[in-house]
């Protein structure tokens, strides 16, 4: 079942931006910071479509496949993604 789009932060999305590309990365989410482009921790295009369909999976929201490279850091993807969530819910960000 997807998680609600709703009563997220900044934080919370980070938190979980980061241990998803932390995976995909082998890394471990602390190492992951999220203010650094992903690109420089070596985040493919496969790894970003993956991503892409973790959110949609996870959150029931289609995100465009070039969003990581749109939204270059966990920080920038995050706030990217409270503004669309609470876009489809119909609120401002």
């Amino acid at each position: 079942m997807p998680l609600p789009t709703t009563g997220h932060t900044a934080e919370s999305l980070t938190t979980w931006l980061a241990e998803r590309i932390a995976l995909y990365l082998k890394r471990q989410p602390a190492e992951i910071d999220p203010t650094v482009p992903l690109a420089e921790y070596g985040l493919d295009s496969v790894a970003a479509f993956s991503l892409c369909g973790d959110i949609e999976e996870d959150f029931d929201f289609i995100l465009e496949p070039t969003a990581a490279w749109d939204y270059p850091t966990v920080q920038a993807l995050a706030d990217h993604l409270l503004k669309e969530f609470a876009a489809a819910e119909g609120g401002s960000a």
